[in-house]
């Protein structure tokens, strides 16, 4: 089986190659489409939910801190590595996927005008497979620099926790 077929179940065995974290809630990767630099996902770790309303409360809360941690980190990496980082969106649609997941869009000044001040849905469907944006070599520093990001957070996070 590709592992595009089972992306939660790929990753928890290991077998995803876009996994840039495992959180509490799930797993933070990074996106197969690169057009806008930094796209990542957060993959709930219970497969069988189809919605964010099938996860227990407490499950849903861990889920969008996790949410937030990463989209932190994607965009503290960002602004890092291009000034011209605008901000980031963050999605939970699961239209066109079922399960659980949230999509963290960096933004950016250079996007086209009519554009950037619109949802990312919006882009004509030839960015979305345009092999220039694939994920590949090229975004692997930006790669590194939010896994690190993440990692930087969540120790962060696990010495507020202990210290309280």
């Amino acid at each position: 089986m590709d592992w595009h077929d089972d992306r939660i179940g790929s990753a928890a065995r290991g077998e995803n190659p876009t996994v840039l974290a495992e959180l509490d809630s799930g797993y933070a990767v990074i996106g197969d489409v690169q057009f806008l630099p930094g796209y990542c996902v957060l993959l709930s770790r219970n497969p069988s939910a189809k919605a964010l309303a099938e996860l227990s409360r407490v499950e849903r809360v861990r889920f969008l801190a996790d949410v937030d941690l990463l989209a932190t980190a994607v965009e503290t990496a960002c602004r890092r590595m291009d000034p011209q980082f605008r901000r980031v969106n963050i999605d939970i649609l699961g239209n066109a996927d079922a399960f659980v997941h949230a999509h963290i869009w960096p933004r950016y000044d250079w996007e086209p005008a009519e554009l950037v001040w619109r949802p990312v849905w919006l882009y004509d469907l030839a960015s979305w497979r345009d092999p220039s944006s694939q994920l590949g070599s090229a975004h692997d520093a930006l790669r590194g620099a939010i896994t690190d990001e993440l990692h930087r957070l969540k120790d962060e996070d696990t010495v507020r926790i202990a210290s309280s």
